[in-house]
């Protein structure tokens, strides 16, 4: 079937619109007519090769649509449903087993690095050229993405369709770094370095479970309003002196949890020393690959703690629907974070991310 996608060709090149082909799904996948899909950081740094993904590809992966068609086995979800698209594991290593599917041994080359099925086919191709897809199981700069019943979760039809998909990726992260990883108790602390799509996500989420110092820290004026607005008790701008005597002389000793949402060496070890005795530190920015830090040890003896967290410990089939529940409810409002453009402005949306004019770009397909 003939589809509209965003192609991308070669390192750090725009995007390109063209006509390619995606197959009928096979058993377990299942087909979605993308209404619109996010545009997240991992896009960008795979567009410029950070991470050794093949090309051409077609990237995105915070789609949401309706599904179109689905393979054979296929139970959880029909033709009709809407939906939104988000990561898949390979069910098969311990971490699956446990139930850590965002910890799948096998997650960056099912997600990320092989953009292509287990078999090493793809589902996109451009008459006999090979387009390589599945990313993220995804391959969302489309107006038809392939998923897996596993990656593909059925959402409620009284939400405007088009605002869900960041649910299945960035906001996701940053909601549930909060909720489901550091999961702080009512009362305490939280810095927030990086005031993007995922770290405003985290500063709504550390307000619903009832932190009383919510620091926001970004370099962007902007940003820092917006955080205030979504439930920042504090900012702080870098430029305007130390960031770490900043937050211990809000908190009287440092912050009970923190999180490192800019990829930033140097900032991950504000945000690991902006800690209390005791206090957890979670990193879900992305870096370039083989990015290196330097840490203090003695600090981290103290009793601190630094963890990785992916996908916000996310179980996507029951956390995206309790985010969609919050804000129907008025308690998330990620809605504020959206800005949308046509598929033929890509560029311009990638453009307007990096820069921060704009904390969440979604692109609308033409249909």
């Amino acid at each position: 079937m003939d589809i509209i996608a965003a192609v991308t060709r070669g390192k750090s090149e725009d995007f390109l619109v063209e006509t390619i082909q995606i197959d009928d799904p096979r058993p377990g996948e299942v087909r979605v007519k993308v209404i619109a899909t996010g545009m997240c950081h991992t896009d960008l740094v795979v567009r410029d090769q950070y991470l050794p993904v093949p090309l051409p590809a077609v990237l995105g992966h915070e789609a949401a649509g309706i599904v179109d068609a689905v393979g054979e086995g296929v139970k959880k979800l029909k033709p009709g449903d809407h939906v939104v698209m988000t990561f898949d594991s390979c069910h098969q290593c311990p971490s699956c087993y446990e139930g850590d599917t965002v910890y799948c041994d096998n997650f960056l080359g099912i997600n990320l690095l092989s953009a292509a099925r287990p078999d090493g086919s793809t589902t996109l191709s451009r008459n006999s050229e090979v387009i390589h897809s599945n990313f993220f199981q995804q391959s969302s700069f489309a107006s038809y993405a392939m998923g897996t019943e596993d990656s593909v979760v059925k959402v409620t039809k009284d939400v405007e369709l088009e605002i869900l998909g960041p649910l299945g990726c960035g906001i996701q992260t940053g909601a549930g770094a909060v909720m489901n990883s550091l999961a702080p108790e009512a009362g305490s602390t939280i810095a927030i370095f990086g005031a993007g799509s995922v770290g405003l996500s985290a500063i709504m989420a550390a307000r619903i479970v009832g932190c009383t110092i919510i620091i926001a820290v970004d370099i962007m004026p902007s940003r820092l309003k917006i955080a205030l607005e979504l439930g920042a008790t504090h900012t702080l701008n870098p430029q305007d002196g130390d960031i770490v005597e900043a937050i211990h002389a809000i908190t009287g000793g440092g912050v009970n949890y923190s999180l490192e949402a800019t990829a930033i060496p140097a900032v991950f070890c504000q945000a690991v020393d902006s800690l209390a005795v005791r206090g957890v530190c979670g990193l879900i920015g992305l870096p370039p690959a083989g990015t290196k830090v330097s840490l203090d040890m003695v600090n981290l003896l103290l009793g601190r703690t630094v963890r990785g967290i992916i996908e916000g410990d996310s179980k996507p089939d029951t956390f995206i629907p309790k985010l969609i529940e919050l804000y129907r409810q008025g308690r998330f409002p990620f809605d504020k974070l959206i800005k949308f453009y046509d598929l033929k402005d890509i560029n311009q949306a990638a453009h307007d991310s990096e820069t921060g004019l704009v904390i969440k770009p979604i692109i609308r397909m033409p249909h």
